[in-house]
């Protein structure tokens, strides 16, 4: 099986964004990318990504900095709780309140200011997330990855976990050899199916025996 027959068949069976589990129809408007960092903070803890997307779900009546804002801390917790993230449900609401208030007063809420700070710097644009609170380093990944369908200086976008899924399958591991393979906006997709691949031993065993 070639390199882009195996993408194919990567991104027909683990293709799917996290956006897109969490119900974000990922566009470059306020509210969706405001929902996506909310989804990318869930999944900065060491937690399922599977309770992370349930619990975006249920914060989506929350799904502007304001909107997270006015909410009460209890309120977050309850919606935290009814997609079972109980684990750190109290001390992420509390950086879920602080987060919207900090993007409300130094971006007006609206995350394509911060993307033209960091006017195409991918470090930058990281150093930026990253001071945001419960934002580390991996879920800055998780931003970046997913946002690169609407914000395309990002292209290609893979962190470690989506190269290493790439080395795993035999694919290349360079981003832009491994970007060749697939049509830009269909990167997004492949990083998340690549880091699937590498959480996943039954996906990769499964690509590897196809292939």
């Amino acid at each position: 099986m070639s390199a882009k027959n195996i993408v194919q068949y990567l991104l027909d069976e683990a293709g799917t964004t996290h956006a897109e589990q969490a119900g974000i129809s990922l566009t470059n408007k306020p509210a969706p990318l405001y929902r996506l960092l909310v989804l990318a903070v869930l999944m900065s803890t060491r937690i399922k990504a599977e309770l992370a997307v349930s619990a975006a779900r249920e914060l989506a009546e929350f799904g502007t900095p304001q909107k997270m804002c006015d909410a009460t801390w209890q309120q977050r917790v309850e919606a935290l709780d009814r997609g079972h993230y109980v684990r750190y449900d109290e001390s992420t609401s509390t950086a879920l309140g602080k987060g919207a208030r900090a993007l409300l007063d130094e971006y007006h809420g609206d995350l394509r200011r911060l993307r033209a700070k960091a006017d195409g710097d991918i470090d930058v644009l990281r150093d930026k997330l990253t001071a945001l609170p419960r934002l580390g380093p991996a879920g800055a990944d998780i931003f970046c990855r997913e946002v690169q369908l609407v914000w395309p200086e990002l292209r290609p976008f893979f962190d470690k976990k989506a190269l290493a899924g790439a080395e795993k399958l035999g694919l290349p591991t360079a981003p832009h050899r491994l970007a060749d393979l697939v049509e830009g906006p269909d990167l997004a997709r492949l990083a998340a199916a690549l880091v699937r691949a590498t959480l996943d031993r039954g996906l990769a065993a499964e690509i590897t025996k196809a292939a």
